[in-house]
């Protein structure tokens, strides 16, 4: 466990045209209406000829219900109304950022080693291609000056590539007794593979030669949740801001939960794995805890695993039962809203201690009718934002009920917010407050 520092099954698309992707190039009707056609044409024409035009009238139906749908372009939630599920953005761009020919890349392996110095690891999706030459120059021999954080996996550096990108390059602890870094390594990769969202670190490669493992992963620029809400980025957040990341939160864990291809647990969902862009919108990041989700279909209702994640943050029913689900990425939820709303950190162990589990007294206080007493002193207190908070805190309440079947989904998380986030607009609006003057505002003396 790192330190302080009714489940979703398989998807079901929905007969909802707002959450169901357009599956089908054509319709099946199309393609049946096409071989009738066809048929009437021929209708001279042998049996055999018949035959063969029956048969490939039904491989085309197959077809058409087996390919992918076409790519639109990534919503902005931002600019939307309501809530809709999160899409598969288009992630051919990403094979336009490989420095070499990709004739070979076909037929590579995410998962492959390397065995001499200038071999590569090619990530399956894009094609990009790297290896420890590339690396060492990206991060000019992994110069201390390029250092951007720390952390259980190791040590994070900005870099940039051949191509001029800049990116993150997460470089493992090279510790032969730290057995379990190589699971979260492989982990890590395994999950990246499998995912590609606008709110979701984007995944460009890695590598693994001898003792260096490797991740190269999109940079964003301005920091972590928590850093903001500490106010080390020099401003504070508004509550605006604060609504506008935590739906971006709930899009990318209602993607893991529901929209891949077979869902994910993420395990590890805290402000310090919140990235914040230069525009305040959330990227959630590290997914070296994360873990596939029980296989619904086979009638699992959990996983039984050893417990991880982070202390505050934790299922309590997964920390007594072992049994992980989605809804303990909801109860984590759960604790980022308060983090939200409060500004303090799940555990404080230098307050009064019926105030050092956040989460615990921000409820109680809730419930007792003292809500505005929980509200981030650093925030301003009017109307508008008391209301907001009242729902955000409802909701959290909800994500924390001590047992799953208690807990919401993720989606309806997200629906929620969208409505709340609504009715903040509209009631701003009305009564003539600015939501976002700067999007944060300067720290008060």
């Amino acid at each position: 466990m790192r330190s302080q520092d009714s489940s979703h099954g398989r998807r079901r698309w929905s007969s909802d045209a707002r959450s169901t992707p357009d599956r089908f190039a054509s319709s099946p009707a199309s393609v049946f209406s096409t071989s009738s056609s066809a048929s009437r044409r021929s209708s001279n024409n042998s049996s055999q000829n018949s035959v063969r035009l029956a048969a490939k009238s039904v491989a085309e139906v197959f077809i058409a219900c087996f390919t992918p749908p076409e790519t639109k372009p990534s919503k902005n939630f931002g600019n939307s109304g309501e809530f809709k599920p999160p899409t598969v953005p288009n992630v051919a761009g990403a094979g336009s950022r490989s420095r070499r020919g990709s004739s070979d890349g076909a037929g590579s392996s995410r998962g492959a080693s390397v065995n001499s110095y200038n071999s590569t690891l090619t990530k399956e999706r894009g094609d990009v291609k790297f290896t420890l030459e590339e690396i060492y120059k990206a991060t000019r021999n992994f110069s201390p000056s390029f250092k951007i954080g720390q952390g259980g996996f190791g040590t994070v550096y900005k870099g940039r590539l051949e191509d001029g990108s800049v990116v993150a390059i997460k470089r493992a602890k090279k510790s032969v007794y730290d057995k379990h870094l190589g699971v979260e390594f492989r982990s890590e990769i395994q999950t990246f593979a499998r995912v590609e969202h606008l709110n979701l670190v984007k995944f460009y490669g890695y590598l693994e030669h001898e003792d260096e493992r490797i991740i190269v992963v999109e940079y964003v620029p301005n920091g972590t949740l928590r850093e903001h809400l500490d106010c080390m980025q020099g401003s504070i957040l508004d509550l605006a801001a604060r609504l506008d990341i935590a739906i971006d939160v709930a899009h990318a864990i209602t993607y893991l939960h529901m929209y891949t291809d077979h869902p994910i647990i993420h395990r590890d969902i805290k402000s310090s794995n919140i990235l914040i862009t230069e525009n305040l919108r959330a990227k959630v990041a590290d997914f070296g805890f994360a873990r596939l989700a029980a296989d619904s279909d086979s009638g699992a209702t959990h996983v039984s695993t050893q417990v991880k994640g982070t202390a505050g943050y934790l299922d309590p029913e997964y920390l007594k039962t072992y049994q992980l689900t989605e809804k303990s990425d909801v109860f984590s939820f759960g604790v980022l809203l308060v983090e939200l709303v409060t500004g303090r950190r799940p555990i404080e162990p230098k307050r009064e201690l019926e105030e050092r589990i956040t989460a615990r007294w921000a409820m109680k206080k809730f419930t007792d009718g003292d809500a505005i007493l929980t509200l981030d002193p650093r925030l301003e207190r009017n109307p508008v934002n008391n209301s907001a908070m009242e729902k955000i805190l409802e909701l959290a309440l909800q994500c924390l009920a001590p047992r799953r079947q208690g807990r919401p989904s993720m989606r309806r998380c997200a629906e929620i917010l969208w409505n709340i986030r609504k009715d903040y607009r509209d009631v701003a609006a009305s009564d003539g407050y600015s939501l976002y003057s700067g999007r944060s505002g300067s720290i008060r003396e």
